[in-house]
């Protein structure tokens, strides 16, 4: 998952500062606030996370917004000739010192949230949606945008300024800039609520995950592997419960707990715990927020003439139209649901062979899942586990960053650049063959209370040219189970393909070869492919072999279990599409009904039912914790993106499987970088695609990868170039 700061417009700037912005800047330092400060030291300068105070939060926003209203206002009514220089170059120049508090921001947001942050997050977001309304709403500065836009159709600028103006005109256009004086009113008022709304939706989904902690007893173990154990006793003891075992409200906590206790009235806990987060009938509960949520959007949208939500912001995505997202998972569906048949099947023999006295509940899933693995592979989850550990892992990001990007990371000395945690670690990114510095790469890779859960991926500054060469500073944000003192940090299989797909996307930042700032903005339905692209060089031969090696012993995992784990790569893929696809249907059903038809318990159930949802299976997220949905709009109606990416990926992962180098083909790999990374958005992204794989990508390499028969019709669709 990308994770974005969004100021609120759709549009965002990244850049370096003109000497006269410079002399701004040293007004705005006098204020002594080192969250509107430049970003000083060494690598072109870093963030100041060592000088984080809550007390500046408040201000620096309060000042970085003016400032940058003020940019906005000298652009808006320059006295001379709209020009791309004068308008939307100088728009993308405006508002770092508010770039870089909004850096701040995120972090506090997602890694170090505390109740003195969210009073102050509940305070400013309506605040922020109203700066940005005055932006998006300005109609001098459309004006100019949009006499730039005209003039560029009739005489074309080069490429990639023609896309920076097509890009911004669209932005202003989506977000209501041609609607008159009294639609926009009403417009900036529906983000203004939204805006209040999704930080308490998704504040409730955090309160849920930090209130609901399950403490077991010593004798309440059984089934739980070693290295789980001892973090959950340090999770316990950090909770001051010392002699007891945590576990928490999170996924890294609530899957392998899941997976191997034998305690079926914890793990029903423990799963129910998880999948009513947001949904507990208490102050923090989400339902009526999503119910207010989808009414304010369907209002807003229906201001610029448009049918439904999705209509609206699918159209200037890769599937155009909620209908061409909906065949495409439709067309997927079936097949997971007969897969699903089959898998509980396997379980349901496995449980009664036991005499369990069961029916597979939602509860039981991955621990007779995990069961039947060993049954029809011999394949033990656990036993992998020993060969995944986490530093080991990140070696293998950077060889395989190595191999196809050229990249080499090295750690940065010790102290010599601040961090916002002690658990960060950061290192710095050249190119192997002429030493040029790139970036740096932050990684947080632990849960703790305040995070957010998940793993994501972000930018504390973008790649550009235009005013200066601007480095890249990205960050890769996990939740782990920190180990106990002394012992290493082992993950799934599971974890660790979501720890190069979010590898992906910092290595889609430290790419970027783009001019203009707004060219590193990305098409929600694209984004995902190529950090789910990159989880294809976990299961390669050659991280394998140098990189999954015993914590204890050293020696590299056998061969024998290797073969083991391909042969089962298809297995539970009714489970792990159809918990997503569920999600993503749900998401698209949300956002093309009439919001004052849908109560969210109810909808979300009945929607569920005329799917023939399996009764065994929960959605991925449920609708009261969809955080990807409902605490803001980068995945609303976008969460079925991850699967068009994945059409994309497993496409793209055949033409690597087919060449000469297999996946580590030069040729192929210089051609990724070409134009499916450096590119960002300033390339189409199915121009950009074509142009990577010679045709469109079809349906059929996802159906192979998931071991779900191809259809007919698309047989022959590959063979035509």
């Amino acid at each position: 998952m990308v994770m974005i700061t969004v100021v609120g417009t759709t549009h965002q700037t990244f850049a370096q500062e003109t000497p006269q912005q410079k002399k701004e800047m040293k007004k705005t330092n006098s204020f002594d606030n080192p969250l509107l400060a430049e970003f000083q030291g060494p690598y072109g300068g870093v963030p100041a996370f060592d000088k984080m105070n809550l007390d500046h939060l408040r201000p620096a926003m309060e000042k970085g917004m003016e400032l940058h209203l003020e940019e906005i206002e000298k652009i808006a009514n320059n006295p001379q000739p709209p020009t791309f220089e004068n308008t939307i170059e100088a728009m993308e120049r405006a508002g770092k010192p508010l770039t870089r508090t909004f850096t701040y921001y995120g972090i506090w947001g997602s890694n170090l949230s505390s109740p003195e942050f969210r009073a102050i997050q509940t305070e400013m977001a309506p605040k922020i949606s109203e700066f940005s309304s005055k932006i998006s709403q300005n109609k001098k500065l459309f004006e100019r945008i949009k006499k730039v836009y005209e003039d560029s159709q009739a005489n074309p600028l080069p490429y990639d300024q023609q896309r920076v103006v097509h890009l911004i005109y669209e932005n202003f256009a989506l977000d209501g800039a041609n609607l008159d004086e009294a639609a926009k009113k009403r417009y900036a008022e529906i983000n203004m609520e939204l805006s209040k709304l999704y930080t308490k939706f998704s504040n409730n989904v955090l309160a849920d995950e930090e209130n609901y902690v399950v403490f077991l007893e010593k004798e309440q173990l059984d089934g739980l592997p070693e290295s789980f154990i001892k973090a959950a006793a340090k999770a316990a003891e950090d909770r001051d419960m010392k002699g007891k075992y945590a576990i928490t409200n999170t996924r890294s906590s609530m899957d392998p707990f899941l997976t191997y206790s034998t305690e079926r009235e914890l793990r029903e806990k423990v799963w129910n715990n998880y999948y009513s987060r947001g949904d507990n009938e208490d102050e923090f509960d989400n339902n009526k927020i999503i119910s207010q949520i989808l009414k304010l959007r369907d209002e807003r949208v229906e201001l610029m003439g448009y049918d439904n939500y999705a209509e609206w912001r699918l159209q200037n995505r890769m599937a155009k139209d909620p209908e061409t997202a909906m065949q495409l998972m439709e067309a997927v569906w079936p097949a997971a649901l007969a897969r699903v048949k089959e898998e509980v099947a396997d379980m349901q023999a496995l449980a009664d062979a036991e005499n369990a006295g069961i029916k597979i509940a939602p509860w039981d899933y991955r621990y007779y899942a995990e069961k039947v693995r060993k049954d029809k592979y011999d394949l033990d989850s656990d036993e992998v586990k020993q060969y995944l550990q986490l530093d080991n892992l990140t070696q293998a990001l950077f060889f395989t960053a190595g191999e196809l990007f050229n990249f080499n990371f090295e750690p940065v000395p010790a102290g010599s650049v601040p961090v916002f945690h002690e658990d960060v670690n950061v290192w710095e990114v050249t190119d192997k063959t002429t030493g040029e510095h790139i970036g740096l790469w932050y990684l947080d890779p632990y849960a703790r209370q305040g995070k957010r859960s998940g793993a994501w991926a972000t930018t504390y500054r973008s790649h550009t040219t235009y005013d200066g060469k601007e480095t890249v500073l990205a960050s890769n944000n996990s939740n782990f189970v920190k180990p106990a003192p002394g012992e290493p940090a082992l993950i799934s299989w599971d974890d660790a393909e979501t720890f190069f797909h979010e590898f992906g996307h910092a290595l889609h930042f430290l790419a970027s070869n783009v001019k203009y700032p707004t060219l590193n903005s990305g098409v929600r339905d694209y984004t995902e492919f190529q950090s789910q692209l990159l989880e294809r060089w976990l299961s390669t031969d050659r991280v394998i072999d140098q990189f999954l090696l015993h914590h204890e012993t050293g020696e590299p995992i056998p061969a024998e279990l290797v073969e083991k784990i391909k042969k089962a790569s298809t297995f539970n893929q009714g489970f792990g599409t159809t918990e997503f696809l569920a999600s993503a249907l749900m998401d698209m059903k949300y956002h093309t009904t009439d919001p004052e038809k849908i109560d969210p318990k109810t909808f979300e159930k009945e929607t569920l039912k005329a799917l023939n949802m399996p009764e065994e299976i929960v959605m991925r997220h449920r609708s009261p914790h969809f955080g990807h949905v409902f605490s803001g709009e980068g995945y609303a109606t976008g969460y079925y993106g991850y699967l068009w990416a994945d059409v994309l990926t497993s496409d793209a992962a055949e033409a690597f499987a087919e060449s000469p180098g297999g996946f580590y083909d030069k040729d192929v790999a210089a051609k990724l970088v070409e134009f499916l990374f450096a590119p960002r958005n300033a390339m189409d992204p199915a121009e950009a695609y074509r142009k990577f794989r010679g045709r469109d990508a079809t349906i059929n390499a996802l159906m192979r990868d998931r071991g779900f028969p191809v259809p007919e019709e698309n047989k022959n669709k590959e063979n035509k170039k």
